[in-house]
């Protein structure tokens, strides 16, 4: 449920230290607390440069020329240190084998929480309550390795729910797993957005999906916004789309060759079932 601003972007621009032009050019973007908002674009469209920008990797860890404003809660992750942003920015990248460093999956979920000095009787208990959370009770004394890449996926993402964060991105979380994976890491992260609150931001190419779970959608191109509104306001504008080399969900590509490129178009299944009842 959307209550309040929580991520203020005001004229973001970055260029990485040896970049030849700017990742980000004058990004202006607000986001609520509890909002679900998708990040689609072309690889380098700058969508996880954004979502690095939230918790202070970039500037800390990734140097470049920045300006602009960026709040994230009140808190400024261009002065706020990575170790306490990730307090409220949790991080989710594309493959999860690269972040398993661990030998169990609880001494995985447990390593963050050992950063930041948590007392051993509370570790224990959010250690299984985010395995509990992620669908994995039971998993403590496996190995990462041994996972699925669903489960290494969902590992990852009760890695990051042990840090209690109000903020998740996820950079292309479900970009080398199965369809059944797939599934499961959008299922989990649609979950804690409905039932905990957690404001999710994920950057994704699965327009299907995004179409169905997201509050909003937000087009990047060449480091600039290109269009932005709820799922049925963007995909609507097939053309636009496609020009900006991105597709639409099947069924919106369908219902623009019967209507027309005029009007807002179904985005999901079920949408699309009663679009079709209604020209009947």
């Amino acid at each position: 449920m959307v209550t309040d601003s929580y991520i203020s972007i005001s004229d973001l621009t970055f260029t990485y230290a040896q970049g030849t032009r700017p990742a980000l050019s004058g990004v202006n973007l607000e986001i609520q607390q509890g909002e679900y908002v998708a990040l689609v674009g072309l690889n380098g469209a700058g969508k996880t440069t954004l979502g690095l920008c939230l918790n202070g990797i970039i500037p800390h860890m990734l140097m470049g020329q920045g300006s602009g404003r960026v709040r994230i809660a009140g808190q400024d992750p261009w002065v706020t240190p990575v170790r306490e942003m990730g307090r409220i920015v949790g991080m989710v990248f594309d493959n999860p084998e690269f972040q398993m460093s661990q030998v169990t999956a609880a001494e995985e979920v447990a390593l963050g929480l050992e950063n930041l000095g948590v007392p051993y009787p509370e570790m224990v208990e959010r250690v299984a309550a985010a395995l509990g959370t992620v669908g994995l009770t039971g998993f403590d004394e496996r190995s990462p390795m041994a996972l699925s890449g669903g489960q290494q996926q969902r590992l990852a993402i009760a890695a990051t729910l042990a840090m209690r964060p109000s903020i998740l991105f996820m950079d292309e979380p479900t970009s080398n797993l199965d369809p059944i994976g797939k599934e499961e890491v959008f299922e989990i992260a649609r979950r804690l957005n409905r039932e905990e609150g957690i404001t999710i931001v994920v950057a994704e190419h699965e327009v299907e999906v995004l179409a169905e779970y997201a509050d909003r959608i937000i087009v990047l191109s060449e480091g600039r916004i290109a269009l932005q509104g709820t799922p049925a306001e963007v995909f609507s504008q097939v053309d636009a789309v496609a020009a900006l080399g991105l597709r639409v969900p099947q069924v919106t590509e369908f219902a623009h060759a019967v209507e027309g490129g005029t009007g807002e178009l179904p985005v999901t299944l079920e949408g699309a079932l009663t679009w079709a009842e209604a020209r009947r």
